[in-house]
């Protein structure tokens, strides 16, 4: 199990490069949005790692530059201990990131990478590891994304596609990874 933990993780992390800190925002308990805006154009990829609660459960996506205009694909596998499932979709508002925890006392943990996120020759793709606590059941998820634009990426917002608040335990940081 050990090693294919250490897979599993090693291959999220991406290849060179250092990170550096660039912001974190923390949920309000009023909003459905957490947005990383200003995004600096000096680093090679971007990486998001959270821990969210929404007290419903409801699913976290990815929307870049404010873009909602259908431009979005994605893949999932999820697992839940006793079964295995793979969905995906084109056209979405949206790149799709997981669920969050759905009571007080569960949370949902996220890494994101968008990939070479200042390119302009190039649409962009995102990968995300997810899993969630229910207290004593749960899933781990692994998705990809691809957002149809070559625009670099200024802006990002987590949104909860449920329209439920972010709860004030819900915190997002952004890195830059250097490479």
């Amino acid at each position: 199990m050990g090693g294919m933990l250490g897979a599993l993780v090693g291959s999220f992390a991406p290849a060179g490069g250092s990170f550096e800190s660039i912001a974190t925002a923390t949920g309000t308990g009023s909003s459905d949005t957490i947005t990383f805006s200003s995004i600096p154009s000096t680093y090679k990829h971007l990486q998001i790692r959270g821990i969210a609660n929404d007290t419903a459960g409801f699913e976290a996506s990815l929307v870049l530059n404010g873009d909602t205009a259908g431009n979005y694909v994605y893949h999932r596998l999820l697992g839940n201990g006793s079964t295995a499932s793979a969905t995906g979709s084109v056209g979405d508002s949206w790149i799709r990131i997981g669920n969050s925890g759905s009571t007080a006392d569960t949370f949902a943990t996220y890494i994101i990478d968008i990939q070479d996120y200042t390119s302009t020759t190039r649409n962009k793709t995102t990968r995300t590891f997810t899993g969630r606590d229910l207290n004593g059941s749960g899933s781990a998820s692994l998705y990809s994304g691809l957002w149809l634009s070559t625009s670099a990426v200024t802006s990002v917002s987590i949104v909860n596609v449920g329209a439920r608040s972010w709860t004030s335990t819900t915190t997002f940081a952004l890195y830059g990874i250097k490479g």
